[in-house]
């Protein structure tokens, strides 16, 4: 299921697809296959396929086991993508809910992209309900955290020209 994530993640999703399927066929009775790992690479899959409804109802039934331990992918993944999908709603108050989620527990994905990424899809969500100084803030947080990385991978340039754009919008507010 990790492999069909990443597929999925990637924009392989008829490969991420064909994979689901049959690890949901291998294990219909199987609780943390059907109700955790397949009912979250669908969803991402559908956010590649620009339709993020499709991602908050089909995660809707995963939030009782956002924070399992499946031994396949943990890290609060149904709740990033759920937040991701809100952010593509325009619902920052939701996503926000989501990545908050994350940032509370730290034990559970601080390891994997998703601790870290949590910083900088709260500021986004953040912008989106207006509040553009706990914006600022989560995107100092998040550069902090990524201050050693690479300088030309594209989410890291993207958070830097989306930090700088919230402190123009402050300083044109003043």
């Amino acid at each position: 299921m990790l492999l069909a994530l990443a597929l999925a993640r990637s924009g392989r999703t008829v490969e991420a697809e064909r994979l689901a399927d049959e690890v949901s066929q291998e294990a219909p009775l199987d609780t943390t296959v059907q109700r955790y790992l397949v009912p979250t690479v669908r969803p991402a899959i559908k956010l590649l396929q620009h339709d993020p409804k499709a991602p908050v109802d089909l995660l809707r039934g995963t939030v009782h086991y956002d924070l399992a331990f499946s031994q396949s992918f943990d890290y609060l993944y149904p709740a990033y993508i759920r937040g991701l999908a809100y952010l593509e709603l325009g619902d920052g108050r939701s996503a926000g809910g989501e990545y908050q989620k994350l940032i509370d527990n730290p034990g559970l994905c601080w390891e994997f992209i998703t601790g870290p990424l949590a910083r900088l899809q709260l500021a986004r969500a953040e912008r989106l309900r207006g509040d553009n100084a706990s914006a600022r803030e989560s995107y100092e947080e998040f550069l902090k955290i990524w201050k050693d990385a690479d300088p030309d991978l594209p989410i890291y340039r993207q958070a830097k020209a989306e930090y700088a754009s919230s402190r123009n919008i402050d300083h044109q507010t003043r």
